[in-house]
């Protein structure tokens, strides 16, 4: 039986072009012959031109000599004869080493052997690279060194002197951190952002026309004839940025305006405050927050001009003395519809709320914050306020439970009737008698505050929401509503604060129209509570924001249920869920508060909506 045919032998890949095969392949790694041929070309004129300079002699050595190989003598023709000879055999072995050849058979072969010379050229005079402890000329400022394993290889491919590297190291960790400062910036930036409200993508020109603005307001001599809506952006964001001063505060006081809002007065100084009523005697509303430099000599210039305030909001303002407070609500309290004061500390207590409900007959808006003078007694006061339509307070200064409780529930049962909005925020010794007496008078409230408080029962909440007449809230918190006890702070017999039963009732009296729910650390919510009322059959469709952090039951099922049953909702927090591990977090949503190393996840894919894990 005959043998069988042999394979035919394997055609090589022929490449062709104007160029041969192995150049073509040396271009592809970045290695150009030419290129590598003239810079070593220009180095030893440099070494010649410097040798020359340094022994005046006009017996240099040729421009193939290696300066580096030795600086001190001069080359024989002899020597230089046996050199190049030496460098021809080199290259000679180069060509015909098995490296070389088999490049040439993958990437073809080509007639063109010129090129081939000056690949292998250029490949012996990359290995006849100066090597440490010889001496070679700096490529910036042409000076000597001698080389070391640390010699940096300049721009032009040449080595560099110490000196040299240590400045371009310099430039480029300049830059290097320059763009890492930038990307950092970029970053927390989008992370405020989202902390903010204020969602990725693109924004619009309105916006983009008011950062521009923000930035450069150094430069502006007015802001022209925008609307008040566009200056309240404006002034918002220089407060973020700290910009408010002086001399920008002039950009904002438009004469004829009935409105000035400042966000952060801190940088402004009392005469600031006076030239406001000198510049815009036409004001009505006016806003500060952090004006702390507004005390008795601003006050005493507003009683002496005809400025008739609608709108004081003042935050911080804890130099104006019971005084002057008295005096401003007894001369021009008649025109006050809102009324605001933040942190006040020592002022500002139950003598001043009195003087109100005596003198500001039209007062509908009242917020009290911070403060830690006002008693039971100024509760009995708010209690005579019968046009108040929303009503915020923040006090300090401790009670006894039960007369507070009274009281509270007496000046509920008095003005809660037309109240649209309630908050009694920090106040801790409050208990069930507050929430009964919101059950029986409120019935207008779109806007229900109660937080930080130990007393209040799951009972009392779920009494409050069932069969309560009032429509549907849209805002409701109650945060750290929940049973404080240092031995056995898991332990809660009574049934201390928002539990099961009472996050049940509330979802189902409020949970169609909410559109903000905040019910952190409100740590009795069981996990089978939150898989009832995000079930599969329940949605909320106004629901855009909502708070559950520190409530230990919630997991990755909960959030999951949850975005499913809120199709609107924007943004969710969930700080200290350690049980919130691997969510799929829907297109357009935001998870805040993860307890790993991403902490934020933002714009999921459309596959992650609904899916629970």
């Amino acid at each position: 039986m005959p043998p069988p045919a042999a394979a035919p032998p394997r055609p090589a890949r022929q490449i062709r072009g104007p160029q041969s095969a192995l150049t073509d392949f040396l271009a592809s790694q970045g290695i150009n012959a030419n290129q590598i041929r003239q810079d070593a070309d220009a180095r030893r004129a440099a070494a010649r031109a410097s040798m020359q300079t340094a022994g005046g002699d006009d017996d240099a050595p040729s421009p193939e000599a290696e300066p580096e190989a030795a600086p001190a003598r001069k080359e024989t023709k002899a020597q230089a004869a046996k050199r190049k000879k030496e460098e021809e055999k080199a290259i000679a072995k180069i060509k015909a080493s098995k490296q070389f050849q088999r490049r040439r058979k993958q990437y073809g072969s080509d007639d063109d052997v010129t090129d081939e010379d000056d690949a292998a050229r250029a490949i012996f005079e990359e290995s006849m690279a100066p090597l440490p402890g010889q001496m070679e000329n700096c490529e910036i400022c042409e000076k000597r060194f001698s080389v070391t394993a640390y010699s940096r290889t300049g721009p032009g491919g040449g080595l560099l002197c110490p000196k040299c590297s240590k400045d371009l190291d310099k430039e480029e960790g300049s830059a290097k951190k320059k763009r890492k400062i930038a990307a950092g910036k970029a970053r927390r930036q989008l992370q405020s952002n989202l902390l903010d409200g204020i969602y990725p993508g693109a924004k619009d020109l309105m916006t983009l026309c008011i950062e521009t603005l923000a930035k450069n307001v150094h430069n502006a001599d007015s802001l022209g004839d925008i609307s008040d809506e566009l200056v309240d952006k404006i002034a918002a964001i220089l407060s973020k940025k700290r910009l408010m001063t002086p001399e920008t505060l002039y950009l904002f006081l438009r004469p004829g305006s009935q409105t000035v809002t400042v966000y952060d007065a801190a940088k402004l100084s009392s005469d600031d405050f006076i030239r406001i009523f000198q510049i815009v005697p036409t004001v009505k509303h006016l806003r500060l927050r952090d004006a702390i430099q507004f005390k008795n000599k601003v006050m005493d210039h507003l009683l002496g001009t005809t400025v008739e305030l609608e709108t004081l909001s003042l935050h911080g303002s804890n130099l104006i003395d019971d005084e002057r407070w008295n005096r401003y609500l007894t001369e021009k309290g008649s025109h006050l519809r809102a009324l605001k004061v933040y942190h006040t500390d020592g002022h500002f207590g139950d003598e001043q709320l009195e003087m109100v409900a005596k003198h500001c007959p039209n007062l509908q808006r009242l917020k009290v914050c911070h403060n830690q003078k006002v008693t039971v007694d100024g509760i009995e006061h708010i209690s005579k306020m019968e046009g108040l339509s929303h009503l915020s307070l923040e006090l300090y200064k401790q009670m006894d439970g039960f007369v507070g409780t009274v009281n509270c529930a007496s000046m509920i049962g008095s003005i809660g009737p037309p109240l649209r909005t309630l908050s009694l925020a920090t106040i801790h010794y409050l208990t069930d008698g507050v929430l009964e007496a919101i059950h029986e008078n409120c019935q207008n409230l779109s806007k229900l505050r109660l937080t930080d408080n130990s007393f209040f029962t799951d009972a009392g909440f779920a009494k409050l929401f069932t069969g309560w007449l009032n429509p549907p809230l849209v805002f409701l918190d109650l945060h750290k509503c929940r049973h404080i006890d240092a031995a056995e702070p898991r332990e809660n017999p009574n049934k201390i604060g928002l539990g099961s039963a009472g996050f049940e009732a509330l979802m189902a009296h409020s949970g169609s129209a909410l559109k903000y729910l905040n019910v952190h650390s409100c740590r009795h919510i069981s996990r089978e509570a939150f898989e009832k009322v995000f079930a599969k059959d329940k949605t909320y469709p106004e629901m855009q924001e909502m708070n559950i952090s520190f409530c230990q039951s919630v997991n990755d099922f909960v959030v999951g249920s949850i975005f499913r049953s809120c199709p609107n909702l924007k943004t969710l927090k969930v700080f200290g869920n350690f049980g919130v591990r691997d969510v799929g977090v829907p297109k357009g949503k935001i998870l805040i508060g993860v307890p790993n190393a991403l902490g934020m996840q933002i714009e999921g894919t459309e596959e992650d909506e609904g899916r629970v894990i």
